[in-house]
């Protein structure tokens, strides 16, 4: 019998295995960043700054339309299928795009790739494969497989730009994703048994509820405004750094590298400070009005080099903390059992603000220079800083889910309604079609043997 305390060997696969697919996945999107807005410039035709935004934004766009789709498509045609087509599609972009001798090609090549939505069916996967007091672990390890790779990125990318140009690295990610199929077909488990997870996915039944919070929908103009502030910025940026620094693209590396160990080192203390003292909106808040700060020292100083190191350290380290304790406000603020349509909600909002961010940012950039971008961008940010200002400080609370034998719906109401007397529950769902009870419990202190006695009893 398996040890509770511990994954299992196959759990543990499972869950790098689709880390790693998943971190492809945002690969794709992150490799090119700090140096496609140079190599676009001198396509044919020598395009705008708009079509530049564009190309970097396409990608959000139809990743925003299917990752919802697909992963609802998942529950009905199978994981690994829907998962194998969506990388299927993703490869296509990537070769297209490598081949791309336009930046109308290249927008095409990147509005599939973003096409290739798999993030939502790899989650429901990595739900299917995980027991309940595990999967918190395995969506971490996804979390963290995003930020490793976006760090990678903007080092590796102006490394192997200079080895084999944005044509090679589209070419590399193609490579790379058919080399992905092969591990979904040969490392990761198949699921003994594929269903839906409140926790994981997105349910069109209760979007109607998540759309209507308030709470959440500041978190998602959050995370909306983040990334479209993002993708503005590298359609800016390298250019700067190129013409104030005289850095070519492919030394970028060389700004990228010590800011984001930075960025890195200042983010860990405060989220650890944040979540451990019931302080994480005064964290939150904080790093957005740091945020709010590099966005107007930007648009002040993007003609001076120092300036653009002083304001991208201070950017990468507001955005590190956002990325990271974000997804954990989500889980504190939303609804038990509409948790997974509440993050599917959030990621399609990031997604939007990609296109937007590349979009508006290239068309500023391109009729009223580089400041007006920043100052865009810090418009973007103040709406945030208010709506996060206030918002209700998220409960001092962490999610537990413990799996449940088959019970009625009726004996479901009765077990939730006896968890949520325990000391220390303020919420509890039991979901009998699902055979799990969600709960939401004190950080410090809450009775989890009592709990686990009344589950035992229905088990």
């Amino acid at each position: 019998m398996p040890n509770p305390e511990r994954m299992t060997s196959l759990e543990l696969r499972a869950s790098l295995s689709l880390a790693s697919i998943y971190g492809l996945r945002m690969l794709g999107m992150f490799l090119i960043l700090p140096i496609f807005a140079i190599y676009a410039e001198g396509l044919p035709g020598n395009p705008s700054h708009l079509m530049i935004g564009l190309a970097l934004g396409a990608y959000g766009l139809t990743q925003a339309v299917f990752q919802l789709p697909f992963g609802m498509a998942s529950d009905r045609y199978g994981r690994k299928r829907v998962i194998y087509f969506g990388l299927a599609i993703f490869a296509l972009g990537s070769l297209i795009a490598a081949l791309a001798q336009t930046i109308e090609m290249t927008i095409v090549g990147r509005a599939i790739q973003g096409a290739g939505a798999v993030s939502a069916a790899v989650t429901a996967l990595v739900a299917d494969l995980t027991r309940e007091e595990h999967r918190t672990k395995a969506m971490a390890m996804i979390g963290g497989t995003i930020g490793i790779t976006f760090a990678f990125s903007l080092v590796a990318g102006p490394a192997l730009n200079q080895w084999i140009g944005i044509p090679g690295i589209f070419a590399l990610t193609g490579i790379l994703t058919l080399l992905a199929m092969l591990v979904v077909r040969f490392v990761v488990p198949d699921p003994q048994i594929s269903r839906f997870h409140s926790d994981a996915e997105a349910s069109a039944s209760k979007l109607s509820e998540v759309l209507r919070n308030t709470q959440l929908l500041r978190l998602n103009f959050g995370i909306f405004a983040l990334h479209a502030a993002q993708m503005a910025m590298f359609v800016v940026v390298p250019f700067a750094l190129m013409k104030s620094g005289g850095l070519d693209a492919n030394h970028h590396w060389q700004v990228y590298l010590p800011i984001m160990g930075i960025s890195f080192v200042c983010m860990v203390p405060a989220i650890i400070y944040g979540e451990k003292k019931a302080k994480l909106k005064n964290i939150f808040v904080a790093a957005i009005a740091l945020m709010f700060g590099a966005q107007l020292l930007f648009a002040s100083s993007i003609n001076q080099f120092w300036g653009i190191v002083a304001s991208l350290t201070a950017y990468f380290i507001a955005f590190n903390v956002l990325e990271a304790s974000l997804p954990s406000i989500i889980s504190k603020v939303a609804p038990a059992a509409s948790k997974g349509t509440a993050m599917g909600v959030y990621n399609t909002s990031q997604s939007l603000g990609i296109f937007l961010g590349g979009a508006v940012g290239g068309w500023l950039s391109h009729i009223y220079g580089y400041a007006a971008v920043f100052i865009f961008c810090s418009v973007l940010i103040a709406l945030w800083l208010a709506f996060a200002v206030s918002m209700k400080a998220p409960p001092a609370v962490k999610s537990r889910m413990f799996h449940l034998s088959e019970m009625t719906a009726e004996e479901g109401l009765e077990l939730a309604d006896q968890l949520l007397r325990l000391q220390g529950v303020r919420e509890a769902v039991v979901l009998a079609d699902e055979g799990v009870a969600l709960l939401k419990v004190d950080m410090h202190a809450w009775d989890e043997e009592a709990a686990l006695q009344l589950i035992g009893k229905e088990n």
